[in-house]
């Protein structure tokens, strides 16, 4: 797919990018997606945005940037949220340049990505005016998280010298040949570690350094009206997740809408032919019409 290249930010050595897909009929002020990939906030890159998926918002006539972030473990969880709020300084002096709407602006993500998605509803400014979460999570040290996973450790636990433990790469946007950290989430999820890995906080010790980092316990009456998909045998990030995220919208008053896909896995969205998905896309076409008025 054709795309303009940006290097939003700088950080030593490491280049910080997203990519710019604008659709076939743009106006000078096109709504605009961004897209934040997950990956357990340790692998993928923006390039990792499905096609199909962005192909369909761009022929809806969004402009959609798809985003980069540093990767941990090399990098921990504050610096990757001021790297999400570093994008939208950025993105608020390039509206011109690159011929969006400020005023219409939706962030989408998918599990990590959904993650960030609601960080983006409490940390940036201006908020976003529709988010989007395929299977994201608002919380960070729930037992989840926080203690060893059923389904992980029936997959082989990982040996300590094969997991990448005390690796020392450089800091990294995008994961690179010989990273040497390709078993590190398996490896953290069998023992209950990501939360240290990436915070680099053991939770049991000092909890109070993620609230900031937790969506889940900073819900706002201003969130930004939120779509929440999720698929009910999901096991990577827990159904549960966004059942609670909804319960928080609830209470607090905040437009929302959740579309739970029976059966559906995790990543049940890359299975586009299926009608279930579908409708599910027609839903956040037809969510992100209502709050951003795409022509």
């Amino acid at each position: 797919m054709k795309h303009i290249t940006h290097t939003y930010k700088t950080v030593g050595d490491c280049q910080i990018k997203a990519d710019v897909y604008r659709p076939e009929n743009d106006s000078s002020s096109c709504p605009l997606i961004v897209y934040i990939h997950g990956g357990c906030l340790m692998y993928n890159a923006r390039y990792s945005i499905n096609h199909d998926q962005c192909q369909l918002y761009l022929d809806a006539g969004y402009t959609v940037i798809s985003i980069d972030y540093r990767l941990a473990p090399e990098t921990k969880l504050p610096e990757i949220i001021t790297d999400l709020k570093d994008f939208f300084i950025w993105l608020e002096a390039s509206h011109s340049e690159l011929g969006t709407d400020p005023q219409r602006i939706a962030v989408i993500g998918h599990s990590a990505g959904g993650y960030l998605a609601f960080m983006s509803g409490m940390c940036v400014s201006p908020l976003p005016k529709a988010i989007v979460s395929f299977y994201g999570y608002g919380d960070l040290i729930g037992d989840w998280y926080r203690k060893a996973d059923p389904f992980y450790c029936q997959l082989g636990m990982v040996p300590d010298e094969e997991a990448g433990l005390g690796f020392e790469g450089p800091e990294v946007s995008a994961p690179y040949e010989g990273r040497g950290v390709d078993k590190l989430y398996l490896y953290y999820r069998q023992h209950g570690l990501w939360p240290l890995g990436v915070g680099g906080v053991d939770p049991a010790e000092d909890a109070d350094f993620f609230t900031p980092y937790c969506p889940l316990q900073n819900v706002a009456a201003d969130f930004p009206p939120t779509l929440l998909l999720h698929g009910e045998n999901d096991t990577d990030v827990p159904y549960e997740q966004s059942v609670l995220m909804a319960a928080e919208f609830a209470k607090h008053g905040v437009e929302h809408a959740f579309v739970s896909i029976p059966d559906g896995a995790h990543g049940f969205d890359w299975a586009m032919d299926k009608p279930l998905v579908k409708d599910a896309f027609q839903d956040v076409l037809k969510f992100l019409n209502k709050h951003m008025g795409a022509s």
